[in-house]
């Protein structure tokens, strides 16, 4: 079906129920349908047609929800992008993918002649006075339907991005419906940015399911979250490791409405065990893990009666996934060893739109592989070990920096901490880590603690002190710009600083 087709339901069925909460604006189901209706019209007015690409670069405002239900709507694929890149970045992107117009906040503009429509007051004006009757495709046949690009890596290197379909789509919400129970009496909190894979697909999935999504765009102080978890009763939310780590920075008595949640979930980068434990503990006692990417939607959750036992991994598989470790020849490993994951099932999209080389490496005979080194135990079970691309290979012998980080990260002195390969000419690399560190500490002195954890061929060449990491707006480290800062290495180690 299209992704749209539940939005008339909905409209009979619970008129009354908020669909979006934006401070204070409410658009209820007897609106939705009709208003994304009319905002598919009026983009057919523009110009826009079934499979044409539409650039999204809005605020996470409810105008980006009805634009993305808008293309499902009318059948066009979506690509959006952060209101934040610059003018350069979204053009490449646009360019790419051959959008046929984007829309963008008041006043913003693409160059190179990229077509751009302002979403201000005379598009909305245009979109209320458009016809709510005209024919778009419906049914079963839109399963093939593509619906989304789903941008895996930002604007860093070339851009790639799947397009996923209104069929794939629509399998990825049955996780959400069978391993996290989200449905129409969800008040979900919507806080991290709409551009991202997680937080449009649970954005997207809630209405679909009749759910009321409540839009807190980041950032936002953490005491300003629990505030808003507590005047809306939000029953769930999706956060990325950064914002669960300054929560957790808050004392237990401010962090009490927090616990009255349902399903807080937590995905785009691993936790550590320890941050596992606490989260559950301290903010949600229905935290999980959500491991995923967006080209396959979700992989494996962690579920918190599973985190006394494997606390270290990431979960089982969910449901219709399939899961595998290979070796780099393809061949599979058998439990506990560690080699590229593979995972496969109906959410999974088919390759790369326009890259058939990076389709090649990535889509292998079924099984996609995220670029991610993991083990598989007997139980099911997945744990991560790492970027395969950020793996750290010091005099042949294999590091993975979240062994490290893990390490340095369990210092009470360390706020943030990343570990990446030092270009040596001796070695191959070494190890370097950079810290964001709490309170007056030195690299030395966290150099030595890790001494007494870790095997001599995994200690750092130098801890580096930062008073923040560089981060995407998806809120992931940029491992690359933390490697161009380091000095080029001489024969003998440097001072840690």
């Amino acid at each position: 079906m299209n992704l749209a087709d539940a939005l008339p339901h909905h409209a009979r069925a619970r008129p009354d129920v908020p669909a979006i909460l934006a401070g204070e604006r409410v658009i209820p189901y007897a609106e939705l349908d009709a208003t994304v209706r009319r905002f598919a019209a009026h983009l057919a007015a523009l110009g826009l047609r079934q499979g044409d690409v539409l650039g999204i670069a809005l605020r996470d405002t409810p105008e980006h929800l009805l634009a993305l239900y808008a293309a499902a709507r009318m059948g066009a694929l979506a690509l959006p992008m952060d209101w934040r890149w610059t003018t350069a970045e979204q053009s490449a992107l646009a360019t790419h993918f051959g959008a046929t117009l984007v829309l963008v906040e008041p006043d913003a503009a693409l160059p190179d002649g990229t077509r751009c429509v302002a979403v201000d007051g005379a598009f909305l004006a245009a979109v209320a006075r458009a016809p709510a009757n005209l024919a778009f495709p419906t049914g079963e046949a839109c399963a093939s339907l593509p619906f989304v690009l789903s941008l895996s890596s930002g604007t860093t290197g070339r851009p790639k991005g799947p397009a996923v379909t209104h069929g794939q789509f629509l399998r990825r919400l049955w996780t959400h419906w069978i391993d996290l129970g989200l449905n129409s009496r969800e008040t979900y909190l919507s806080a991290t940015p709409l551009y991202f894979g997680g937080g449009r697909t649970f954005a997207v999935s809630l209405l679909f399911s009749g759910g009321t999504v409540v839009l807190f765009p980041p950032p936002w102080p953490p005491e300003a979250f629990v505030a808003e978890v507590a005047r809306r009763g939000a029953t769930s939310a999706f956060l990325v490791p950064t914002q669960l780590r300054r929560l957790l920075d808050l004392p237990d008595a401010a962090l009490a409405p927090l616990r009255a949640m349902r399903l807080l979930l937590s995905s785009g980068a691993p936790l550590h065990p320890w941050e596992r434990h606490a989260i559950r503990d301290r903010i949600c006692a229905g935290f999980h893990e959500y491991y995923a990417s967006t080209e396959g939607g979700g992989v494996s959750l962690l579920r918190p009666e599973d985190i006394e036992a494997h606390g270290d991994s990431v979960g089982r598989p969910v449901f219709g996934v399939e899961v595998a470790i290979l070796d780099d020849d393809g061949h599979h490993l058998a439990p506990g060893e560690v080699g590229r994951l593979a995972y496969r099932g109906p959410g999974v999209a088919q390759g790369f739109r326009n890259d058939e080389e990076a389709s090649r490496e990535a889509f292998v005979e079924g099984w996609f592989l995220p670029g991610d080194l993991a083990s598989l135990d007997a139980a099911g079970f997945v744990t991560l070990k790492g970027r395969k691309k950020d793996m750290i290979i010091r005099a042949g012998i294999n590091i993975y920096p979240a062994e490290i980080e893990s390490v340095l990260l369990s210092d009470a002195r360390v706020a943030e901490a990343a570990v990446v390969g030092w270009p040596s000419r001796e070695k191959g690399e070494e190890v370097a880590a950079f810290v964001v560190a709490r309170g007056a500490v030195t690299g030395a002195e966290l150099l030595a603690a890790c001494r007494a954890r870790l095997a001599p061929y995994k200690l750092p060449r130098a801890v580096l002190l930062l008073p923040d990491l560089p981060r995407n707006s998806a809120g992931k480290v940029l491992k690359a710009e933390l490697v161009a800062r380091l000095p080029p290495l001489t024969g003998t180690p440097d001072a840690p600083g």
